[in-house]
């Protein structure tokens, strides 16, 4: 046995059942003999992406695994990692290193010392019989506390050398878990019992904890209302009468309102990163976080209160001391809050709802997010949005579920094309779900011939493209380079596109075909078809954005 196929052993022990990977790499064949199925990509980003997506809706209890070659294949990975690190999404990177008598000379690529500011932990195995200690250095890491990616590099000559016998054992890594200090959860509590306005910040987190019913359990029995961040938006369900939406950018009127009047801020399972693609909260709040990662706390806002632990015992502690503080049923049912937060709903959605169901052509984008909502079960249907203005139009209005990663959201790093990926990975982690993934035109340049992949993989998914021939907004931003000499203008027949890749390819100019569209893809996805739908649509820049309550009075 040589140092790949030990990796391919480690991998298997680890609960690995497919491996992405492009183009060349020795662990290829290694991990085909142990019956780790490798699909390859046509193109690194993809493969990336596609071990995302898996880890993302697994919640990481199986790990994406990545193999690249060396050389252009390790320097073509990077964006795809610093998106996983960016985002938290645990991965394991398994590029091929040029040899140690080559990896440290300039100009050769080094993976670990250009890697370790987007890992966990980045690795590099220049001795065969390190190769299962470091092998399970990386999974320890990928799978304890705040997630993210690691990289082993595999040093060409050492790993194809025979391991010797005493050094093939390999035991799998567990993830360990913590709970803050009791008197911490008790002050948090007393905080958030004494508040007039609290309210409750979900991050993805609570998904990776596998604590959305203690979310809902403690913001029933205190009587607060919910907002998630965009990577959580399935952590609560939209239709709870506590719930408020997510905070992209864009949101529903009820995140702006409770932003702004909100006395306590109780984040939980976020690291309360700033990002222009997400919400500010704004100054003046009593700030409490619950983070698996001490380094979170302090880092973009002061803390007055940090509970430093795992989300699901974090909420589970809190709920027994809520409990201990005012009764095993909780409050009493706040009928002044729930009021306020049906009319906020209803006011919003009153002031969008002839967008969302405007019979223009073009078709409005809105009006595509309005049919996809009717068309879907939302509890069998895993969906995802793509960078750029899709992301922000889809993010207020399409409605979570009460079943957990039911979406997918993302975009601390908000690199075009990730949804098609993504979504692959997605139905691998889950063959039972109608998988969609709802994207620009710009997007779909970028990664569309990953459709091949899905194809060819037999990983059927769908494809959802609205055409607006341009890049949606960039007429403002650059109005002269627009209008003299047309850039950021681009066309092209993307459902064509699909047919000539192998999956089945529909055309839709109206409002009233987008329905039936949605209904031949999921027949056509249960036949094992793979679908891309092209909407042609018209550019809109209006926005879920109420900027003027952030700073309200309370």
């Amino acid at each position: 046995m040589n140092g790949f196929d030990l990796i391919a052993r480690c991998l298997k022990e680890e609960g690995v059942t497919w491996m992405a990977c492009f183009p060349a790499n020795p662990l290829i064949e290694a991990a085909a003999k142990v019956d780790i199925r490798p699909i390859v990509f046509r193109q690194e980003r993809g493969g990336i992406n596609a071990a995302d997506g898996f880890s993302r809706q697994t919640l990481g209890k199986q790990v994406g695994v990545f193999a690249a070659q060396d050389g252009p294949g390790v320097e073509n990975s990077f964006g795809g990692i610093a998106q996983a690190w960016g985002e938290g999404v645990p991965l394991l990177f398994l590029p091929q290193g040029a040899g140690t008598d080559k990896y440290s000379i300039a100009p050769n690529f080094s993976a670990v010392r250009n890697y370790e500011k987007v890992t966990k932990l980045a690795l590099s195995i220049d001795d065969v019989t390190k190769t299962a200690r470091e092998m399970r250095r990386a999974f320890h890491a990928i799978r304890q506390g705040r997630p993210g990616p690691a990289l082993v590099e595999m040093q060409r000559d050492i790993l194809s050398q025979e391991v010797p016998e005493n050094a093939m054992h390999y035991e799998a890594s567990k993830p360990m878990k913590y709970a803050p200090n009791r008197n911490a959860v008790k002050d948090a509590v007393s905080q958030l019992l004494s508040a007039r306005h609290p309210v409750i910040w979900a991050g993805q987190g609570v998904l990776y904890a596998d604590a959305t019913s203690e979310l809902m359990i403690l913001a029933e029995l205190m009587q607060i209302p919910v907002i998630t961040t965009m990577e959580a938006k399935s952590a609560f369900p939209d239709d709870h009468p506590l719930a408020l939406g997510s905070a992209n950018r864009t949101a529903p009127k009820g995140v702006y309102r409770w932003l702004g009047i909100s006395d306590t801020f109780f984040a939980v399972g976020s690291a309360l990163t700033r990002t222009s693609f997400g919400q500010d909260v704004p100054p003046g709040k009593f700030m409490i976080q619950s983070t698996v990662s001490p380094e979170d706390i302090n880092k973009d806002y002061d803390i007055d209160l940090g509970l430093v632990g795992d989300a699901k015992l974090t909420l589970e502690a809190m709920i027994d001391e809520v409990k201990a503080q005012v009764g095993e049923d909780g409050r009493p049912k706040n009928e002044e809050l729930h009021s306020m937060i049906t009319q906020t709903r209803r006011e919003w959605l009153e002031d969008w709802m002839p967008i969302l169901t405007s019979d223009e052509v073009p078709v409005n984008p809105y009006r595509v997010v309005h049919e996809i909502n009717r068309a879907v079960d939302h509890d069998n249907t895993v969906l995802t949005h793509d960078a750029g203005n899709p992301r922000d139009q889809i993010m207020p209005f399409y409605k979570a579920s009460k079943t957990p990663l039911s979406y997918i959201g993302w975009g601390k790093t908000t690199h075009l094309g990730f949804g098609i990926p993504l979504m692959i990975g997605a139905k691998l982690a889950d063959p039972s779900k109608f998988c969609m993934n709802f994207m620009g035109d710009l997007a779909f340049g970028h990664t569309g011939t990953e459709i091949e992949t899905a194809v060819r993989a037999e990983v059927p998914i769908t494809t959802l493209v609205i055409n607006n021939r341009t890049m949606g907004g960039y007429d403002t931003k650059m109005p002269t380079a627009m209008e003299k000499f047309g850039a950021g203008n681009q066309g092209g027949d993307y459902a064509g596109m699909g047919m000539a890749l192998g999956a089945k390819g529909i055309h839709v100019d109206k409002a009233e075909g987008i329905v039936p569209a949605i209904a031949e893809a999921q027949k056509a996805n249960e036949n094992g078809e793979v679908v891309v739908i092209e909407v042609s649509t018209r550019q809109d820049t209006r926005f879920s954005q109420y900027p003027e309550l952030l700073t309200q009075e309370r």
